[in-house]
């Protein structure tokens, strides 16, 4: 059965990149018929470049699709930058020129790198605003989500500049003990920051800068926006400098 799912689903797959129509699907749970099964085979053994084709325009128009996407984004950080900074923590110039946006994972060795780099560029270059958006890679590293969530729960107190700091010079040491350290050096009221990074509104948040990233087509991290230039990995300064 779950072959024949399987080959069905394929072949409506075909036919609703070339057609449009309206068509009802059958559930998981419903039996395909082998007379049916054995159609949607022989098509497809007869017919094999269909599928390949189909998949290779499906392919084009989400590629299509995303570079519509980042022009967009990067002319709407250009002209209305807050529509895309939005509530995402950031720092430096108040003029918000040279805007310097990072999608980064607090458990990501790379991210870490870049810190580095990024903190000696900010603190030399008084006209960049960084913004910081959350890119957690849960499925690799265990702890990046949680740390995201005490970031977040740190900035509802206006401290996630010193958190962020904080979280990146220990990275080996992240989860929940550093978490809770963490924010009693930083005098945080603990009952609300317990609130807050086990709310609902911190996971809200973090997937919308994930939503944002995804449509970017982002496949890791860091990866900064920077002057209408995307860069990846561990930047060296003079990469900003060149970009400034």
């Amino acid at each position: 059965m779950k072959k024949g799912l399987n080959v069905l689903i394929a072949l409506l797959f075909i036919i609703g990149l070339t057609w449009i129509p309206v068509i009802s699907v059958p559930s998981a749970q419903a039996v395909i018929e082998p007379e049916l099964e054995k159609t949607v085979l022989d098509i497809i053994r007869q017919h094999p470049e269909v599928l390949i084709e189909s998949v290779q325009a499906y392919q084009k128009q989400q590629q299509e699709q995303q570079k519509q996407f980042i022009q967009s984004f990067v002319s709407e950080l250009k002209t209305h930058p807050q529509t895309i900074i939005a509530n995402s923590p950031k720092t430096g110039s108040l003029t918000q020129n040279n805007i310097l946006i990072e999608f980064s994972d607090f458990q990501c060795p790379y991210c870490k790198q870049a810190y580095e780099t990024v903190k000696k560029f900010i603190a030399t270059h008084n006209d960049v605003t960084l913004v910081y958006k959350h890119f957690p890679l849960s499925n690799i590293h265990p702890q990046a989500m949680a740390a995201a969530k005490a970031s977040w729960a740190a900035e509802q107190q206006g401290k996630f500049w010193p958190y962020y700091d904080a979280l990146f010079q220990q990275q080996e040491d992240l989860g929940d003990k550093l978490y809770l350290e963490i924010a009693k050096n930083l005098d945080l009221d603990m009952d609300q920051f317990e609130r807050d990074r086990k709310s609902k509104k911190a996971d809200l948040v973090i997937a919308k800068d994930m939503e944002l990233a995804n449509k970017i087509g982002i496949q890791g991290t860091p990866l900064f926006v920077f002057n209408g230039q995307f860069f990846s990995g561990a930047i060296p300064l003079s990469t900003l400098e060149k970009a400034l």
